[in-house]
């Protein structure tokens, strides 16, 4: 028990420890933020809370089918610790959420439109000074008319201590706003700087002619809202030199010291340009002027002033970039860029704005977008959000630890990454502390690792000076060596080497000899850096030739200084930056001769990521064309593919593959080293092939198959094992196919793509078609040839058959018509003179090939007596075997029958079994009684629908008072209702209006007892009134019929009254019979088999609940072990009972109540949220609900089961926490697919044909008057229950009746003599509609209303519903005549109901008996339920909810108040609580 109990303990700490870096979700996310170190995503129809591990903790619904509903505002106010959210529903609202738990709501209201209407862009964010914040919104409004300007920004209050209160944007007899008049507006971005609350909006604006991106800046720092609105400049942002790109995407500001640095992606709309969209960063720190058609509030938006804004620099071009986020590492820029084809990539910025190569860090294998706005982790700023369609995804910003040696640290070009020289791997800086870290230096993206020169002296002696390009935080260790094979080449006389700089001097006579190749040995701690220098004298090198492109090469490349004006390689001059080759030899280029070549096209311009072999170029003057270059947007080093086939137009290369997606330019490289042309790639993800079509072909081959997937273009052929067969595709079709090969087997294929290939699936074959003969028929002008063949597999199309007709030298077409399974029609026309026979036809099917010959007549003979004797022995032969098979089918029909009666009898020997030794041994523990506290029993009871209504009445502990203080308005209407006049004309007022439905007539009710609650006296008084007024009324001339249904106020009135006052009645005396009659109930049915799928069952009180085709099955005892942590312990066996016959989710139920039972709490999880697992041979084999063995019978599929696993008595099952080992997981539950029923089965069966025979185990006719003995089993093993229960509900505790009980009685006997009602069954029906009927049935069909996490599932309903029938029928004063066509509700307590009506009446009488309730005694009893509940309610929400109800129907109930000659102060206080209401917004939050 110890190890369980550990198991229990730890299962809660692990479960919020399990993180994952990608959460797919049900539908689409719309947008997310972070605020206070927590994740708010919200998607079609959800709002959810997570950490910053991705680990969910709260969700929140924000639609349904009933109330369709969009969030278009979704902002943290972290100073705040809340949420705002905004959306459509109700013509629009917003809420305030508690940033901390979603689900908690602190304010909310509508109807008010915040964010806009449809589904277009806006934006939104917290703005202001600190001493009182704005929610600022920039959004589009429809004009009145065109031309007309119309509101785009907002500023909103959040707070209602602010003017006007929360969410309004009013001023003191001012609504300001901005402005405009352009045709569309579409907000892209905007924020707040924090230093100097600065507000920035940005935005694509459409005019009739053109397209214009602006910034909008205003002085957030002003407390008025006109004052920030006066501040408003504008200025437009252009973007680019090579092109216009009218159209903003997404954008960041870029965290600096100075100024404020902001990035942008521009569109130019042009999804087939490989440059359509470009990364431009801008000075944004002083916007001035205002640009054309935006302004505030009372201006003209005609005027024009100021200067656009150009870029600072493009730093990046791609094809499709969605979004952009920046961050700063000292001097460096990092900017994160996601593209619409699914990637994320890394890019850096020196302090010059130079970028360096960009860096994939995430590719999708699919072509979702990633969304424009991407958050980076608040905490280390280590991680970065991102957003592709249904998926949130956590992606690291470095990817050091790939790279192994400092070389490779530090080529990656990342300032985030540098090598640690103590742990000796490339990491960020923080994690390498108390040891040097060396990264790249500061504007170093274009200079090498290693670079060195060369300098000579007055004495003929060379200095060789080497440098790193590294930078550390502390002074390593340094040293160099050079050395020549073994020898030392350095004389001793250089200084000691200084990080990163060392030198070495020799005498020039070791560069007489030529080349010198030394190799440089540098020493950093204990990393070594060696490098082969090729060194040769400076000055020799163009001595006595001409300059050439080589010489130049050779200059530069031995650590020497080309001039560029003598044309002379010479020694340097002293340590300093080497130039690169291309930027020193630049102007020696044109020496080389050749006609300059030209791409003309590409064969294959469209690629996958794993690239594509023989591709065909076509061009001009190729044949000096050396190599292939392929330089993608994301490639700082271009591929090289070596050519392989040339000539003067065209040469042939392959496309190499790529690690990244994207447009690539390709260019001919010549023996210069330039590239020419200008050919454009796009490589794209793999194909994925979904399958084939047909799916089986005949055995000759040349079959059309068709290729069904995505991206099939990029295939390029088909591998049938060895074979390789080309592929077809169609363009404008978007089909790819190929013809079958020859072949006898079924063959599994891939689609080759590059150098990788997809499986695709296999492909089936059938013997050829079998054609057997042919026939003639003459119609009109044409002649019909009917081809026989023989029924198969192929499923042959009319365009896969090719006949042709022969007649001597002639052939004819044949055009087919029609094909059949045994046959082929086809028809030879048009022929002069017309065609009226054929010698032969050749059929064509693919490779397959076949002649058929016209058949002689004499054939025709001996055909014609082979049929004849076939038709006489077929005769023969069927007389002898109709005789034999009569014979075996009867006997076959005897041994059924006889079977048949067999099941029968042991079935009703059975059921008799079960009806004598049936025992109440239900309830060993049950612990302790979950009961719903006072405030959630009442809101069940008050508003049994659980609408919005029953959680705001609720008063939660530790909910701010102010939203539940009864302010002025509502205490003004309180006091209103608290006038008994008015309260009786307002009900009568509303009751009168034809459209106050039943459902209105209840709510009232319950607001009005809410309302009223702290004064459950005058509620009393008020219900008493009402009552006497009801049975007044003409209508209910017939008095048997009062409090008969809910069709009043004053009757759900009474309902709630009756509640409240037996609440304490009913935990003290009917709470414990009541849970134990349901978990004995449950307990019951769950003894037999309960199919899953249609919740029927063996044991059951309901007959429409009764399981009629319940398989054999046998009792299990199951030794069932928990596992504890993820180590492999697990916890002491648990005994629990199961069936062979229950599914794997009934087991896990099983589980969880035997657990419950047991220890007396229920289990840690639920069970959705455990696996289990069966021992078997010593290993565990998961249990699921559905998997690939499972049995399909036609459409459906069979849950599997115990039996189906082969799971025996004594059995060990292991229950595994899903979220401790999430690895595990296999599946959801099958129930939660919406078409459970339709496409799963248990042990009713599916609406399809089966052979019984192949499924011993089910029973072939089974009728339902069979089992009617369950029923009856099941009622003798709760009787005991039962009988407990309702002798609780008609005792008598201490001898006395509720105290509430016996005054309503008394009342009613009062109101009997009132009205001179002398029947005592009128008495009787009253009192029982009044008590049993209102209160009592409604707790025995609803017992969740009285107990926590109690789950009531239909046919615990229909079990209840039979009980809660008897326990009517008990105060029936109707005789019951039964028989044998009575329902089985009725005939099973039939002969209990006669002692229980006995019972009743004595009840009944003994409540008459006893001594009355004086006043003072029920005032006292009244005010102290009162007291004990006080503050459990939201009285303000209740009173506000009434209002509008007065609001609705004001004139009415004024009218009301006159007919009935009210007093004047009455109407007055009226109009005085509608005014309060007019002037003030509703008091919930400040």
């Amino acid at each position: 028990m110890r190890g369980y109990l550990l198991g229990i303990l730890v299962v809660p700490l692990l479960k919020h420890c399990i993180c994952s870096d990608v959460v797919n979700f049900n539908g689409d996310i719309k947008d997310f933020v972070v605020g206070k170190s927590k994740l708010f995503v919200l998607t079609d129809h959800r709002l959810h809370q997570m950490r910053l591990d991705l680990s969910e903790e709260k969700r929140k619904d924000i639609t349904n089918a009933t109330h369709q509903n969009r969030v278009n505002i979704l902002v943290p106010f972290d100073d705040n610790d809340t949420l705002i959210t905004c959306g459509t529903f109700r013509d629009g609202y917003c809420e305030v959420l508690d940033i901390n738990d979603i689900t908690k709501s602190i304010y909310d209201e509508s109807p008010i439109s915040v964010g806009p209407e449809q589904n277009e862009k806006s934006v939104g964010f917290i703005a202001g000074p600190s001493t009182g914040r704005f929610l600022l919104v920039g959004k589009k409004d429809e004009p009145t008319k065109p031309g007309d300007p119309y509101p785009v920004v907002k500023l909103w209050n959040t707070l209602q201590s602010q003017f006007g209160g929360i969410f309004t944007n009013i001023e003191v007899a001012s609504t300001p706003f901005i402005q405009s008049t352009a045709r569309d507006v579409e907000f892209v971005d905007g924020f707040q700087r924090v230093s100097s609350s600065d507000s920035y909006l940005f935005l694509n604006a459409k005019t009739v002619s053109e397209r214009k991106v602006h910034v909008l800046w205003m002085n957030s720092n002003k407390t008025k809202k006109t004052e920030i609105f006066k501040s408003l400049q504008s200025a437009t942002i252009e973007c680019c030199n090579d092109k216009a790109r009218p159209v903003l995407v997404a954008s960041t500001v870029i965290p600096s010291g100075n100024g404020v640095i902001w990035a942008g992606v521009f569109s130019a709309q042009d999804q087939q340009d490989p440059e359509n969209t470009a990364l431009a960063l801008y000075d944004i720190s002083r916007v001035q002027g205002r640009v054309k058609g935006f302004c505030t509030t009372g201006e003209k938006c005609d005027s024009e002033s100021g200067s656009n804004l150009q870029p600072l620099s493009v730093v990046f071009k791609y094809s499709s970039m969605s979004s952009v986020a920046a961050d700063r590492s000292g001097s460096w820029i990092v900017l994160f860029i996601g593209t619409s084809d699914g990637q994320l990539i890394k890019l850096v910025l020196d302090e010059k704005f130079t970028p360096g190569c960009p860096i994939v860090l995430y590719q999708s294998d699919d072509e979702r977008a990633v969304l424009p706005r991407m958050h980076f982790d608040p905490v280390d700023f280590k991680h970065i959000y991102i957003a592709l369609r249904k998926e949130l995804r956590r992606v690291s910003v470095v990817q050091c630890a790939k790279y192994s040696s400092l070389e490779d640290c530090r080529a990656a070009l990342d300032p985030l990454c540098g090598w640690c020289l103590n742990t000796q791997r490339c990491s960020t800086q923080d994690e390498c502390s108390n040891t040097s870290w060396v990264s790249i230096p500061k504007n170093s993206l274009k200079t090498q690792l290693l670079s060195f020169q060369m300098t000579e002296n007055s004495s003929r002696k060379v200095t060789l000076h080497l440098g790193l390009s590294l930078e550390s935080t502390g002074n390593p260790a340094f040293s160099c060596s050079f050395t020549t094979g073994s020898v030392n080449v350095c004389d001793g006389s250089d200084l000691t080497a200084v990080f990163p700089n060392c030198s070495c001097s020799f005498s020039d006579h070791i560069l007489y000899t030529g080349v010198s190749e030394v190799s440089a040995t540098v020493a950093i701690k204990d990393e070594k850096i060696t490098e082969t220098l090729t060194l040769r004298n400076c000055s020799s090198i163009t001595d006595n030739t001409n300059a050439s492109y080589t010489q130049c090469v050779q200059c530069v490349s031995s650590g020497c200084q080309w001039s560029s004006s003598s044309q002379r390689c010479d020694w340097t001059h002293g340590p300093g930056p080497q130039l690169l080759i291309q930027d020193a030899c630049k102007d020696l280029l044109s020496e080389i001769k050749y006609r300059k070549p030209e791409i003309l096209s590409l064969e294959h311009s469209h690629v996958s990521f794993h690239g594509r072999n023989n591709v065909s170029l076509k061009g001009r003057n190729l044949e000096s064309v050396t190599q292939i270059h392929i330089q993608g947007d994301l490639d700082c080093i271009p591929k090289e593919s070596p050519v392989f086939d040339r000539s003067s137009d065209t040469l042939r290369f392959n496309i190499p593959p790529s690690g990244t997606k994207g447009t690539v330019k390709v260019c001919v490289v010549t023996p210069d080293d330039r590239c020419h042309g200008n050919s454009i790639i796009t490589y794209s993800s793999q194909p994925s092939c979904t399958g084939i079509q047909p799916t089986v072909s005949w055995r000759s081959g040349g079959r059309k198959i068709h290729v069904q997937g995505s991206n099939m273009e990029l295939v390029e052929s088909v591998i049938f094992q060895n074979p390789v067969f080309q592929t077809h595709y169609n363009r404008s079709a978007g089909d790819m196919w190929f013809h079958s090969p020859k072949s006898y087997n079924r063959y599994s294929f891939k689609l080759k793509v590059g150098n990788s290939t997809v499986d695709c699936g296999h492909l089936s074959y059938e013997p050829d078609p079998e054609f057997t003969g042919f026939t003639t028929l003459q119609v009109a002008d044409y002649l019909q040839v009917n081809i026989q063949k023989k029924a198969d597999a192929l499923n042959l199309s009319m365009s896969e058959v090719n006949v042709t007709g022969l007649r001597g030298d002639q052939q004819y077409q044949c055009v087919l018509e029609k094909i059949e399974s045994n046959a082929v029609i086809c028809k030879i026309k048009g022929e002069s003179p017309a065609v009226t026979s054929v010698d032969s036809l050749i059929i064509n099917v693919g490779n397959f090939t076949k002649t058929l010959e016209s058949p002689s007549p004499i054939k025709y003979l001996y055909i014609l007596g082979a049929l004849i004797l076939l038709i006489i022995l077929i005769a023969v032969v069927g007389a002898i075997v109709h005789r034999k098979s009569q014979r075996q089918m009867n006997e076959k029909m005897n041994k059924q029958l006889e079977m048949l009666e067999s099941n029968i009898r042991r079935d009703i020997r059975q059921g008799f079994v079960d009806l004598q030794t049936e025992k109440s041994d239900l309830i060993d523990n049950v612990g302790a009684i979950p009961f719903l506290d006072y405030k959630h029993f009442a809101s069940k009871i008050f508003f049994p629908e659980a609408g919005p209504l029953s959680t705001v009445m609720i008063r939660d502990i530790g909910e701010d008072s102010a939203q539940t203080t009864v302010d002025e308005k509502c205490e003004a209407f309180a006091v209103l209702i608290r006038d008994k006049q008015f309260l009786s004309c307002f009900v009568h007022a509303l009751e009168e209006q034809k459209n106050f439905s039943i459902k209105d007539k209840c709510t009232v009710a319950s607001l009005l007892t809410l309302a009223l609650h702290g004064d459950l006296v005058y509620l009393t008084e008020v219900m008493e009134d009402l009552l006497q007024t009801l049975m007044d009324q003409s209508s209910n001339a017939n008095p048997k019929l009062l409090l008969r249904r809910t069709e009043s106020i004053v009757e759900k009135l009474l309902t709630n009254w009756m509640s409240i006052c037996l609440y304490g009645f009913l935990r003290e005396s009917v709470g414990q019979p009541l849970f134990l009659l349901v978990s004995a109930l449950t307990q019951q049915i769950s003894k037999g088999p309960v199919d899953s799928v249609t919740e029927k069952a063996l044991y059951t009180l309901s007959e429409d609940w009764l399981l009629c085709q319940a398989q054999d099955f046998e009792a299990l005892k199951l030794k069932v072990v928990f596992a504890v942590g993820t180590g492999g312990e697990v916890s002491e066996p648990l005994e629990v009972n199961a069936l062979t016959c229950d599914t794997v989710q009934q087991v896990k139920e099983k589980i969880l109540q035997t657990f419950q039972r047991k220890f007396g709490f229920p289990y840690t999880q639920q069970f959705r949220d455990i696996e289990i697992e069966y021992e078997k041979e010593g290993k565990f084999v998961m249990l699921q609900e559905v998997d690939e063995t499972s049995e399909i019978r036609g459409h459906v599929t069979m849950l599997n089961t115990l039996k189906h696993y082969q799971v025996g008595d004594g059995a060990c099952i292991k229950v595994i926490t899903t979220r401790v080992h999430a690895p595990l997981r296999s599946q959801n539950s099958v129930k939660d697919d919406v078409n459970f029923s339709i496409k799963y089965f248990h042990m009713v069966d599916p609406d399809v044909e089966t052979d019984l025979s192949k499924h011993p185990e089910k029973k072939a006719l089974k009728f339902k008057e069979m089992y009617l003995t369950k029923l009856l089993s099941t009622k003798v093993a709760v009787h005991s229950f039962v009988e407990t229960l309702f002798k609780s509900i008609w005792g008598l505790p201490n001898s006395r009746a509720p105290m509430a009980v016996k005054y309503f009685f008394d009342f009613l006997d009062v109101q009997a003599e009132r009205k001179k009602i002398s029947d005592p069954d009128v008495l009787h029906i009253w009192k029982t509609n009044s008590l049993p009927l209102r209160f009592w049935v409604n707790i025995l069909k609803n017992p969740d209303f009285v107990f926590s996490d109690m789950v009531k599932t239909p046919h615990l309903d229909g079990c209840l519903s039979v009980i809660a029938q008897a326990f009517m029928d008990s105060f029936s004063l109707t005789e019951q005549h039964l028989d044998k066509h009575s329902p089985t509700n009725k005939l099973l307590y039939a002969k209990d109901i006669p002692q229980y009506k006995q019972e009743v009446k004595s009840y009944y009488k003994i409540v008459k008996d006893q001594p009355s309730i004086s006043s003072q005694e029920l005032k006292l009893f009244l005010q102290d339920e009162s007291k004990k509940h006080q503050n459990e309610f939201n009285e303000s929400a209740a009173l506000r909810e009434l209002y509008k109800y007065m609001l609705r129907y004001f004139s009415e109930v004024s009218q009301k108040l006159e007919q009935t000659d009210a007093p004047a102060r009455l109407i007055e206080d009226m109009h005085k609580v509608k005014e309060l209401f007019d002037n003030m917004k509703r008091s919930g939050w400040s």
